[in-house]
């Protein structure tokens, strides 16, 4: 059966492995009658930086120094210090451009590194959707919506020579669907003024397409992590369909119980399925 439609997954932070989105793909198969039309494709980045953060963690926390909380990793202490670690180590990577970096020409090489995992990924994906530029959502948790949308954005202001964009799917201007969960995209706009959303749905995208576009937004009050998203400008608010807080579970923690959650899947599996119904 040919594909009708592609769906890239992008992790954020916490310790994950290349299988992190079987779960939820899983479920969401489950929900969709005409899942057969869809290629699943997962963004796996998390290897960049974890090696280097477990690396710090011992480092912080010598064997001979360690208190009780660290040698048992089950406990809440651990498992909270690992939570913290994980998030602000993989933020300060992603966004921080080194002091010694060419004041012309200032350069991240995680930031790169992670957008190569990206664009290698939105490749596969459209080989599996038969080398067309076919219609693609994009599944953003935690950090990924900031990956993700700083990916876009990239795209869209062709600032520099694009060496991501050789046709219309690498360059996300198939875009139908942006659906974010536990995203902390509020924090990143700190350090920008006036504050600016993507251009959503594409201006490219066929009118079909263009009507029934939206950008979800998903997050639990209890996520500290997660933020709603529409109130942040007139730029989101334009861009932004809804913001929907939904509960996936209680304290911090909860900012990874998104992925199978039916508050979550549920209406994801609604939405694309009303995109697998419209033609193309």
């Amino acid at each position: 059966m040919e594909a009708k439609l592609g769906v890239l997954i992008i992790h954020g932070i916490g310790s994950q492995d290349d299988k992190f989105a079987n779960p939820m793909i899983e479920e969401l198969e489950g929900r969709i009658s005409g899942h057969a039309l869809i290629r699943w494709q997962p963004v796996y980045w998390a290897d960049l930086l974890s090696k280097r953060e477990s690396k710090l963690l011992n480092k912080l926390f010598p064997e001979e120094k360690r208190s009780h909380w660290f040698d048992d990793q089950s406990s809440l202490w651990f498992q909270l210090r690992k939570f913290v670690m994980n998030y602000i180590g993989d933020a300060t990577a992603y966004r921080y451009i080194p002091i010694s970096s060419s004041q012309t020409k200032k350069t991240n090489e995680t930031y790169d590194r992670i957008h190569d995992r990206v664009h290698n990924a939105i490749v596969k994906l459209r080989k599996r959707l038969g080398s067309a530029d076919k219609p693609v959502i994009v599944m953003a948790h935690s950090l990924g919506s900031v990956i993700m949308s700083d990916y876009i954005w990239d795209r869209q202001k062709k600032q520099d020579k694009d060496p991501y964009g050789n046709n219309k799917f690498e360059r996300m201007e198939t875009l139908a669907g942006f659906i974010t969960f536990g995203s902390p995209i509020p924090l990143f706009t700190l350090a920008y003024r006036p504050v600016k959303s993507i251009k959503f749905p594409p201006e490219t995208l066929p009118d079909n397409l263009r009507k029934k576009a939206k950008w979800l937004n998903f997050y639990d009050s209890d996520d500290v992590f997660g933020w709603p998203l529409k109130n942040l400008s007139r730029s989101y608010e334009g861009a932004v369909t809804d913001d929907f807080p939904i509960n996936v579970g209680l304290t911090p923690v909860c900012h990874g119980k998104y992925w199978t959650d039916n508050d979550f899947t549920k209406p994801v599996a609604q939405y694309i399925s009303e995109i697998l119904k419209v033609r193309t």
